[in-house]
C-alpha cells in the first residue's frame, strides 16, 4: 500500500532491520526514507555494541534522525519514526518521534503492551 515512488526500508538490511548476535537486534517503522538516510536499525546496534543500552541506543538514533530532518528544514509533526530494540541479554527499549507507538513484551511472567517514550514532549 505504499504510493507509487515510495521506498520502504523493511527490504534494507541495515535499515529496516539488523541484527548481531553479539549485540542484539532493531528494528524500525514509520516513514522508511528517514530510516534508510542513516542505515537505522544497523546504527542501534553499533550503538548498543558501544555500550549503550537499548533504549539508550533507540533514543540516540530517534535524537539522529530528528537533527538530519531539521537540517533538511522538514517538519517533525509530518513523519514518525520509531526504534525497538533487544540485546543479547534481553533487555529491550524503543523511542519514537512522536507519541502513539507502542509494542509488545512477552516473558515467562507476563504479557504487556508498552508505550515508547518519545522526543516531541509538547
Amino acid at each position: 500500500n505504499k504510493r507509487v515512488g515510495r521506498v520502504g526500508d523493511s527490504p534494507i538490511i541495515g535499515a529496516g532491520l539488523f541484527v548481531d548476535n553479539e549485540v542484539g537486534a532493531a528494528t524500525a517503522t514509520g516513514q522508511g526514507e528517514e530510516v534508510i538516510r542513516m542505515a537505522g536499525c544497523h546504527t542501534v546496534v553499533e550503538l548498543m555494541r558501544q555500550g549503550r543500552s537499548p533504549q539508550q541506543a533507540a533514543q540516540e538514533a530517534v535524537e539522529r534522525i530528528v537533527h538530519i530532518t531539521k537540517k533538511r528544514g522538514k517538519e517533525l509533526k509530518d513523519f514518525q519514526v520509531g526504534f525497538i530494540a533487544l540485546n543479547k541479554y534481553g533487555e529491550y527499549g524503543a523511542y519514537c518521534v512522536q507519541t502513539g507507538f507502542n509494542f509488545a513484551v512477552h516473558t515467562d511472567k507476563d504479557n504487556k503492551l508498552v508505550d515508547a517514550d518519545y522526543f516531541m514532549k509538547s
